[in-house]
């Protein structure tokens, strides 16, 4: 019998799946190929010099959209759009993120102004112009991309750590402000998955030239690819789990899961002069100057 007893919805009953940071190699490309393995009808986004990224994706249920989540037109004209075409949008994966790494004492402010926009005030935005959509139908599923760092931050990621831990916050906020109007909120605290966002992070640390810091460059190049080691956890393993979780009947209120979760739940729960020891002997910073 097999696949005979797989149940697949009608066309007109399928989910509409918004999902944003969609480029080939990164989480939000798996959560596409997810959400469509469920029979949902996807609607993949990411920067408009990014689109070729993700063609591979592309079929009768992926469809592919620029969105640029640091502007409001750009997400206002994605959101009409899979209106017009859908008449619904039913989950939401706000996925979308950069890396930020370096010592907060000497980062650029535009550098830490660029990680909050994208990654805390990008998922808002997308929120803000769906919520009230969702609202309308008392129905609906937002997910918000956090991560265990936001739990513990780590050295040299202060402002990457600090734009996550906002989400946290702004996710418990949403999920009992939009629960009268049945909409869900579904926080997923992702721990090292393995994509191309450790190499990204590094490019993008290649910019940065350290004075105060110089001493413990290897260090903090060290830490923008910590999560991209031989342990990391399969980035489609991630994403089929949150699809199965967030189009369950109930969908929980928050998703952990992958390499490292574990450690973080122990350091987030730890007095914090033992944080503070494991931190500092991970990233070399239990050494006087």
């Amino acid at each position: 019998m097999g696949d005979h007893n797989v149940l697949l919805l009608p066309k007109n009953d399928r989910k509409v799946v918004f999902v944003t940071g969609c480029a080939k190699g990164g989480i939000g490309f798996e959560y596409c190929k997810a959400f469509a393995e469920r029979n949902c009808r996807v609607f993949a986004s990411d920067l408009p010099g990014r689109m070729h990224d993700m063609s591979d994706l592309l079929s009768e249920d992926v469809e592919a959209l620029e969105v640029d989540v640091s502007s409001d037109d750009s997400v206002a004209s994605a959101v009409e759009t899979i209106i017009k075409k859908c008449g619904q949008i039913d989950v939401v994966i706000n996925n979308a993120g950069i890396s930020s790494t370096g010592p907060l004492a000497e980062m650029p402010l535009d550098i830490v102004r660029q990680a909050w926009e994208i990654n805390t005030l990008g998922q808002l935005r997308v929120v803000q112009h769906v919520a009230p959509h969702m609202a309308s139908r008392r129905s609906g599923c937002i997910v918000n991309v956090g991560s265990v760092v936001g739990l513990a931050p780590t050295p040299w990621a202060g402002s990457y750590c600090s734009s996550k831990a906002a989400v946290h916050a702004m996710s418990h906020a949403l999920r009992v402000e939009l629960r009268p109007f049945g909409v869900n909120v579904v926080l997923v605290l992702p721990g090292a998955i393995r994509s191309n966002f450790g190499s990204a992070a590094v490019e993008r640390l290649g910019l940065q030239d350290w004075r105060l810091y110089h001493d413990f460059k290897e260090s903090i190049a060290e830490r923008a690819k910590a999560s991209q080691g031989a342990k990391a956890t399969d980035a489609g393993l991630l994403a089929r789990h949150v699809a199965s979780k967030v189009l369950s009947q109930k969908p929980p209120k928050q998703i952990v899961f992958g390499h490292m979760t574990g450690l973080f739940a122990i350091l987030t729960w730890s007095p914090l002069w033992v944080r503070d020891l494991f931190f500092s002997k991970r990233f070399k910073l239990n050494k006087k100057l």
